[in-house]
């Protein structure tokens, strides 16, 4: 067995199209990703890649709407969205295709 860190990839992300990484692929990326209570990533979308989060515990507002433990949200292709921490939470974020920069604020 090899043992790896989340701490050692880049913003949570372990798998997908980028390094460092544990999967090397353009197909997916994959990501456990915390947050605390308050943080607030700004209103965007992708052209290309499909998302899904998953959130493990907490709860979050995404466009309005409150999600909490055992939701998954599938955010479309063009679909834009904002991300509100109402608590601590943690997700798991599948997105697919895995490619770079595509990521556009609204």
């Amino acid at each position: 067995m090899k043992l790896h860190k989340l701490s050692d990839m880049q913003g949570g992300w372990f798998a997908g199209h980028f390094d460092p990484t544990l999967v090397k692929t353009s197909d997916f990326e994959v990501a456990v990703k915390k947050y605390a209570a308050g943080a607030y990533e700004k209103k965007h979308f992708h052209k290309q890649a499909t998302e899904f989060t998953v959130i493990i515990n907490g709860s979050v507002k995404m466009n309005g709407v409150e999600y909490t433990d055992g939701d998954i949200i599938e955010i479309a292709t063009n679909e834009a969205t904002d991300f509100l921490a109402l608590t601590d939470v943690v997700t798991v974020v599948l997105k697919t295709p895995s490619v770079a920069n595509d990521k556009f604020l609204v």
